[in-house]
């Protein structure tokens, strides 16, 4: 076998379906478009349309298969909604990846019922029922890859965690719940864990240039993430060569969580 045979048999996604959730800026982005480079056939789903079309247009010039759906992922409805308008594009993904999430963190003392209700619906619900909307139909076809971005806040408390390490910490473990019931039929669920990555959805904190720094310091690497540090990482994971792989936490954090 050729070099480029073996790679392409452990990493190449052609002929397979993705759904990437939140996938039009940040790590989602990069996500999606690590998928389809390297071969997938990728339906970006987010709210804002600009952005969508812009993050498509990309892909497609670049030669890639990628199509957008608008979507409010806070309520049922409208996750229900963007489920069934993703699977008529390219139909049933093989490859959901759970990216899309809120990031309200006022004071522990200050989270009401609306903060954790909105909360839990796009971090953790949304999730839960596309997994449940792809998850099955992935098991019945004996090929699935479900990965969720969660959150070092998943595992340790700091810059007010509030709602959002909760909804995180239970997303991990629905990862694992997911892989007990589905890895049997070759479906694996894994998460990855980012460390402090410069994205919009933390453009709140990235202003305060001394947090940014020390953030950075305590990396191994000496720098805080980009986004474009998770493509290597999400083709491993939806690809064949992770056939191996479920219920984990791989951490892409530049060694933040172990220093």
């Amino acid at each position: 076998m050729s070099p480029q045979n073996y790679l392409s048999e452990l990493f190449a996604l052609d002929g397979r379906v993705a759904v990437v959730t939140g996938g039009s800026s940040g790590i989602g982005k990069a996500i999606a478009g690590a998928l389809a480079r390297a071969g997938a056939s990728v339906v970006i789903v987010a709210r804002r349309e600009a952005e969508l079309v812009a993050a498509v247009d990309e892909l497609t010039a670049d030669g890639c298969r990628a199509a957008w759906v608008s979507a409010d992922l806070g309520t049922r409805d409208g996750v229900r909604a963007a489920a069934e308008k993703a699977a008529a594009v390219y139909g049933e993904p093989d490859i959901l990846v759970n990216n899309a999430g809120i990031n309200l963190r006022p004071p522990m003392g200050e989270v009401d019922d609306e903060v954790w209700d909105r909360t839990m619906a796009v971090n953790l619900e949304a999730p839960h029922l596309l997994s449940q909307r792809f998850g099955p139909g992935m098991a019945a076809r004996g090929f699935g890859r479900i990965i969720h971005v969660t959150s070092q806040q998943a595992h340790r408390a700091f810059v007010d965690s509030g709602a959002y390490g909760v909804s995180k910490g239970a997303l991990e473990s629905l990862a694992r719940s997911q892989a007990e019931a589905w890895s049997p039929h070759g479906v694996t669920c894994n998460t990855l864990v980012p460390g402090f990555v410069l994205t919009p959805l933390n453009a709140r904190l990235q202003s305060d240039t001394e947090k940014i720094g020390a953030l950075a310091a305590r990396t191994m690497i000496g720098r805080n993430g980009l986004p474009e540090d998770f493509a290597g990482a999400a083709v491993f994971l939806a690809g064949r060569g992770s056939a191996y792989v479920t219920g984990q936490s791989i951490f892409v954090d530049g060694g933040f969580s172990v220093h």
